[in-house]
């Protein structure tokens, strides 16, 4: 009888050691960041620390990054991205609108982001759908490829961040652009009405996205299907729920909705005062009260700063686990002037437009604001024209299933 249960064992024994070695890297890296925050935080900001990283896992795992899935959608009918974004906008609007409603979460205040609907959205929005089609991603999807391991996207982040910056310093240029008050439609509708109301438009647009691919294409690619929790791929659902989940997570620690870009122009006014380039504290989009007060503190007390950083930690542990990392560092020139063009785009259209794809989009629909209705329709078409451009900096418009920092 041992000498039928010797080899199993040994057999099972010699996977084990491969599997732990394997996955070792990513649990020290898991950890030292964990380590980082807590030494330099309060506890609040180590638990959106720990949201953030597993926004990087869930958005690696299910490469959850929008742009491609808009370029899938205008190049090749392809619709399960864009329909894994209606099944995470709903799920998020369920769990967001009667928490927003109550005005609290386990005695936590909780805030959406309700903004006015102004040009500056539209414009910006706009601005934002061309660069991330030619920059390589949105702001989410730059976070994590970048913390997958691409170079390019880190060219990608930095030109984000100047982009960030020359908006915030050229404030007064766009400031006064037209705009009307903000419109939240629990406030306009009441709960249930707003939550019927977003339940039928969410059914309706998913139904319209399956139809398209069906007479596209002939047959509807799934949005669920099976996954591995720690070395992935994901599902695209499985990505769509948790980073709803995760997004509502952070409204009832952090009292307000996942946000990203205004810690790029925080990131950028700060490097122009280390350099002695500018005096931020001067310029009038950080004369906020709120503003001035982020602007002022620092930077290891900024939760968006924060969650930002945990973001890339969480999608560099998940590509340990995966497997898959392997950081490229040969760029081709058009690429590269693709993500500083692009990136220069996604910084500056995001602060105009008061928000990114998380922010506005997200987030603003996720609060019940009209305003994230308006973005996602200027940025569409930017992301339109954004497509047809990608040939000049020597991009292929046609996504594959899983790009990363394509």
């Amino acid at each position: 009888m041992s000498s039928v249960l010797l080899p199993s064992t040994t057999i099972r024994h010699s996977f084990a050691r491969p599997w732990a070695v394997r996955r070792l890297p990513a649990v020290l890296v898991f950890v030292a960041a964990l380590a980082v925050i807590a030494t330099s935080v309060s506890g609040r900001l180590l638990t959106l620390g720990i949201i953030g990283m597993l926004m990087g896992i869930a958005l690696y795992h299910a490469a959850f990054g929008f742009s491609h899935g808009y370029r899938r959608l205008l190049v090749d009918g392809r619709t399960a991205h864009v329909r894994a974004q209606v099944l995470m906008l709903a799920a998020a609007v369920l769990l967001f609108l009667p928490a927003i409603a109550m005005g609290d979460v386990f005695g936590q205040p909780v805030r959406g982001f309700t903004f006015p609907l102004g040009l500056g959205v539209a414009i910006g929005a706009f601005a934002f759908g061309i660069g991330m089609q030619i920059s390589g991603g949105c702001v989410s999807g730059t976070l994590y490829t970048v913390g997958g391991g691409s170079l390019r996207m880190w060219i990608t982040l930095v030109s984000a961040v100047v982009g960030a910056t020359l908006a915030a310093f050229a404030y007064p240029l766009w400031e006064s652009l037209p705009q009307a008050p903000a419109i939240s439609l629990p406030g306009v509708l009441g709960l249930w009405p707003a939550l019927a109301l977003h339940g039928v438009v969410f059914a309706a647009i998913y139904a319209v996205l399956l139809a398209f691919e069906r007479r596209r294409n002939g047959a509807v690619e799934s949005i669920g299907g099976h996954g591995h929790w720690l070395s992935g791929p994901w599902p695209y659902a499985w990505g769509a729920l948790a980073l709803a989940g995760l997004n509502f997570a952070t409204l009832v620690v952090a009292g307000r909705p996942w946000g990203v870009t205004q810690a790029f122009a925080l990131w950028g006014s700060k490097a122009a005062e280390a350099a002695g380039i500018a005096d931020p504290v001067f310029w009038a989009f950080w004369e906020e009260p709120t503003r001035v007060e982020v602007l002022l503190r620092p930077l290891a007390t900024d939760a968006t700063t924060v969650m930002n950083l945990a973001v890339m930690a969480g999608a560099l542990v998940a590509a340990l686990l995966a497997g898959r990392f392997a950081p490229s560092w040969r760029v081709p020139a058009g690429a590269v002037l693709g993500s500083v063009a692009g990136g220069l785009l996604i910084g500056a259209g995001a602060i105009v437009a008061t928000g990114c794809n998380i922010s506005a989009f997200f987030s603003g629909i996720a609060s019940g604001s009209l305003h994230g209705w308006l973005w996602i329709a200027a940025a569409l078409p930017g992301s339109w024209l954004g497509v047809r451009l990608r040939p000049l900096f020597g991009l292929d418009g046609g996504p594959s299933r899983r790009p990363v920092g394509r």
